[in-house]
């Protein structure tokens, strides 16, 4: 059994407190034994990465090539191997585990690449004789929390240009999935870091979590997770002395569009990938899908019938569409929306219903609801499960101002054939990402990742907008 411990100045803690890291496919399959870090390994961690700070943000570019691109290189060639344990923690089907483990791959080779592009700017001063530099730098200790749907992209899309950049950091991973960030961290302690420059310490966000957030030495805090917790990470933030620099990544409630001249499947397997795939458990799922009235009957029988030939299984199964739910807390949050949407008068036109298979697991069957109006709480809160609502409408105008209708605004798409609908789409939907004709919930990896509204906060994650959040910027004056 694995065994998934901290890393604290170059070297594993073992001691302490473990929890099981529990299969969600098969709950009597136990990952491995996470332990459990507490405040003081938390300190412990912020001490050794300020210690390591000021040779590494002044390390050589080579350097620090040479480490990312070694550990992306090893991701690469075991992503398979990491693409199992990730969808044996987390759920995920294999394929899209092993997606995953690429992806963060990719991500390490991006800003392997981005050690060796850092510019500056040297300018002409308006007063005579004086030159003018300016320059990025590293902020110091960064603290990164990260959440469980995305045990190992979202990790590496804030380690890697947090390390690229100079900076030393602290990651505390969700506890509910330890193990691919514990790997993750393993193979870079490996790729040559020297140590104190990455720490890893697993465990409750209200101990290790509230650690990072309330120590001076942390200069800043990139969040990913609940919008709940967001606005305490934000607060905690703005009232810490000195201020800690902050970037969030929250919520989602986000719209596809189907416009009456879509093409019919082109529309349902948009629909059906980004509400359903990966259980419904990303930030960027529709989850409403707003469908014009001569387009709609036909849409909702097509993506019922497509959603009906999905088979929910064991994640690692071969042939497996969509896997379980990641836990019992989770499961219930779906059912309790479930319940929710019919009270409310919405009609349950497919699925919804709780699975048993060959071994115990959260299971559940992806739903459909109709006959949903904008102003219903399925329709306006973020559930984070296979669920997705159909909202009728007239035209466009009306699709376009229920689609911005939210306190949300990280992704939205469109179906439709029209050049003239698919422009003013990407010019008014109010949300970070865009996608016409595709599914709304896959971004590259070298292109900037995040939304607006209640969604987001901060510089933009990923590709080399990821500076504006990881640097601060110098400005020089030379009286030569």
């Amino acid at each position: 059994m694995l065994m998934f411990n901290n890393l604290i100045d170059g070297e594993w803690i073992s001691d302490g407190v473990r929890s099981p890291n529990v299969n969600p496919s098969d709950t009597n399959d136990v990952v491995g034994q996470a332990i459990r870090g507490t405040r003081s390994q938390a300190d412990a961690a912020v001490a050794a990465a300020k210690a390591a700070f000021p040779a590494w943000s002044r390390a050589t570019p080579q350097l620090r090539y040479d480490i990312l691109k070694k550990a992306s290189d090893e991701i690469l060639a075991r992503k398979d191997e990491l693409g199992r344990l990730l969808s044996r923690e987390e759920g995920k089907t294999l394929p899209e585990g092993i997606g995953e483990v690429a992806r963060a791959g990719q991500i390490f080779a991006f800003f392997a690449g981005e050690c060796l592009r850092m510019a500056g700017e040297k300018l002409a001063s308006v007063r005579p004789g004086i030159d003018i530099e300016i320059t990025r730098e590293g902020l110091g200790v960064v603290g990164l929390i990260t959440p469980w749907n995305f045990p190992i992209a979202i990790p590496g899309w804030k380690i890697a240009p947090a390390l690229a950049y100079g900076n030393t950091v602290v990651i505390k991973p969700a506890d509910l999935v330890p193990g691919s960030t514990w790997a993750l961290v393993d193979i870079l302690h490996r790729s040559g870091l020297p140590k104190g420059v990455l720490n890893l310490v697993i465990g409750r966000g209200s101990e290790v979590g509230a650690a990072l957030l309330e120590h001076p030495d942390v200069a800043a805090i990139s969040f990913t997770g609940s919008v709940a917790t967001g606005h305490k990470v934000a607060a905690s933030c703005v009232a810490s002395r000195p201020m800690k620099k902050f970037q969030l990544e929250m919520g989602g409630k986000n719209p596809l569009v189907v416009l009456d001249d879509a093409d019919l499947k082109v529309a349902v397997e948009c629909a059906a990938n980004s509400a359903f795939f990966s259980t419904g458990q990303r930030c960027t799922a529709a989850s409403r899908l707003i469908v014009t009235k001569g387009i709609h009957d036909k849409f909702v029988a097509a993506l019922a019938e497509r959603i009906s030939g999905l088979k929910i299984d064991d994640a690692v199964k071969a042939g497996t569409d969509i896997g379980p739910v990641v836990d019992q807390s989770q499961l219930d949050q779906d059912l309790k929306y479930l319940a929710i949407g019919k009270e409310e008068g919405a009609k349950l036109a497919f699925g919804g219903e709780r699975l048993k298979r060959d071994a115990p697991g959260f299971y559940l069957q992806p739903a459909l609801f109709t006959e949903v109006t904008y102003n219903m709480r399925i329709a306006r809160e973020e559930i984070f499960g296979p669920v997705a609502s159909v909202i009728r409408v007239n035209d466009y105008a009306e699709a376009l101002a229920i689609a911005n209708d939210t306190e949300f605004g990280l992704s939205a798409g469109i179906c439709t054939t029209s050049l003239k609908y698919a422009s003013d789409f990407k010019r008014n939907a109010e949300a970070g990402m865009v996608m016409v004709n595709l599914p709304i919930a896959g971004v590259d990896y070298h292109v900037p990742f995040g939304g607006r509204k209640g969604s987001s906060f901060g510089p933009r994650e990923q590709g080399k907008y990821a500076a504006e959040f990881y640097t601060t910027i110098k400005t020089a004056y030379t009286m030569p």
